[in-house]
């Protein structure tokens, strides 16, 4: 993932940060797992391949927003978190977006 080289405001860069349909959800699902392995990742975000969630874990950890631990032994177990400082911080902005989308759906059932 390429970040834009000239921005004229900051949010630009973490526009391309979030960008995509998995992100934003993949930490949201880390925000209430912890730590959690791939497959449990990948049981609870319907739709994503392990290839992409892979590719976009490895986005995130690139941008200091989760990382991983890897145990010893076999079978491999690998763990993914939200990292101490941008990734819990970047939680506050995907909570505003959350109330954000919930009240939308609420309007729109109400029109119905």
């Amino acid at each position: 993932m390429k970040l834009r080289k000239e921005c004229t405001c900051p949010l630009e860069i973490t526009h391309d940060i979030l960008k995509g349909k998995w992100k934003p959800i993949i930490l949201w699902q880390l925000k209430f797992h912890g730590r959690t392995s791939l497959s449990q990742l990948e049981k609870d975000i319907k739709g994503i391949s392990q290839k992409m969630l892979l590719e976009q874990l490895k986005e995130l950890r690139e941008f200091g927003l989760v990382d991983k631990i890897k145990y010893q032994g076999y079978p491999l177990k690998v763990d993914y978190y939200l990292t101490e400082g941008r990734g819990h911080r970047i939680i506050k902005a995907l909570e505003v977006m959350q109330e954000i989308g919930k009240e939308y759906l609420n309007e729109q059932i109400q029109k119905q």
